[in-house]
């Protein structure tokens, strides 16, 4: 598996819904950053409907090459790396996949590919909040999510919705984009509001995050992106090249490193296995269930600490009996189908491991493995009483 750390800064472009032009800005969005003297890979994660390569002016019959080593080569267009289900199947085939296999590929495409060192990876995401936005966001450390909207009302409820995923996944908003900013007049250059104008800014405003800019929808935009040229590309001088490069610029400033712990870690539940952490002092203004620190503090607790300085110890017991998942709690009603009876008194953890941003997943010595707590939910459980001495 590649390095994830030289793969720079990994932001996923995201819609609630289709047909808001969010592959159009990923590219878009990529080429303007390269143009700033960035390393800039472009992943299209959208493996059913895959776009980028026709935007890029990628032939069908062009295929990634395999390194020596075993890695997949991406295709370079226009200064940038990238890889697509659409440089697989080709032209016309469609990717007749199940759950398993989409989830396969987009860790093959990220991590298997040979990147070489990035600034930026750029996700094109497929639209909605499914298997391929909780894949990436439990599996890789991104450094945060670009939601683009269109200023309809039915676009903008939607887009909102998106962005809630990735609150509740502990992925940082970027910043929202609003396309189809008003059309641009090939003409004149006179920009007509046919969806109203300004609901970007207001979704920005309503989720507390950055508004990146507004793209005028404009003839050039359309006819590059159906010919294989890029806007910034093949007219940089455009209103809507214009519009790429400021959202670029404005993004460089606002995709900072993940604070906090590692985004991944992972350690055997052995008497050797230490704090799994950046810093042990507690930040100030940091979110309270933001952990400095997980670790096995003996072989029944493990300890926990918060970023406002709590010191929590789990029993690990108390742990299992505490999972979350379908098999332990009904999902719809939310009752406890787990038997405490069942649970060994000798239960332990085999292995602790993150889940993206926001969770934990632990591997119990009777086998069991499906759960997911997140950051709230071992906040919320019983802490270990500990005597002073």
């Amino acid at each position: 598996m590649s390095d994830l750390g030289a793969l720079g800064r990994i932001v996923a472009v995201a819609s609630g819904k289709g047909g808001v032009g969010k592959s159009t800005v990923s590219v878009n969005l990529a080429l303007a950053l390269a143009a700033e003297g960035a390393r800039v890979g472009l992943v299209d994660a959208d493996i059913y409907g895959p776009s980028i390569p026709g935007m890029l002016g990628i032939p069908p019959e062009r295929r990634p090459a395999m390194t020596p080593a075993g890695k997949v080569e991406p295709v370079r267009a226009h200064g940038i790396g990238v890889m697509s289900m659409g440089m697989l199947t080709g032209d016309d085939a469609p990717a007749v996949l199940r759950g398993p296999m989409v989830t396969k590929y987009l860790r093959l495409f990220i991590a298997d590919v040979d990147w070489g060192p990035l600034d930026w990876l750029v996700l094109d995401l497929p639209p909605g909040t499914g298997d391929t936005q909780l894949t990436l966001a439990q599996s890789f450390p991104l450094a945060g999510a670009v939601v683009v909207t269109t200023p309809q009302d039915v676009s903008l409820k939607i887009a909102r919705r998106g962005a809630r995923m990735f609150e509740q996944v502990k992925v940082p908003l970027l910043g929202v984009v609003e396309n189809m900013s008003g059309f641009c007049c090939p003409s004149c250059g006179t920009v007509s509001d046919i969806f109203r104008r300004g609901g970007g800014e207001k979704l920005a405003e309503a989720l507390g995050a950055p508004f990146l800019g507004a793209v005028p929808l404009s003839a050039e935009v359309v006819d590059c992106g159906d010919e294989g040229r890029p806007v910034v590309l093949a007219h940089p001088e455009s209103a809507p090249a214009a519009a790429y490069r400021a959202i670029a610029a404005a993004l460089s400033g606002r995709a900072p490193a993940a604070a906090g712990m590692p985004a991944r870690f992972a350690f055997d539940w052995t008497p050797d296995a230490g704090a799994r952490a950046e810093s042990r002092a507690p930040q100030p203004g940091a979110p309270a269930d933001t952990p400095l620190a997980v670790e096995r503090r003996d072989a029944r607790t493990l300890g926990i600490l918060w970023a406002d300085g709590r010191d929590q110890r789990i029993d690990v017991r108390d742990l299992r009996l505490a999972c979350p998942c379908a098999g332990c709690v009904d999902e719809v009603t939310g009752r406890a189908l787990l038997d405490p009876a069942t649970v060994p008194l000798d239960i332990a953890p085999a292995r602790v491991a993150s889940v993206g941003n926001y969770a934990l997943s632990v591997s119990f010595t009777d086998g069991h493995s499906t759960g997911i707590y997140t950051w709230p939910k071992l906040r919320g459980l019983a802490a270990v009483e500990v005597e002073e001495l």
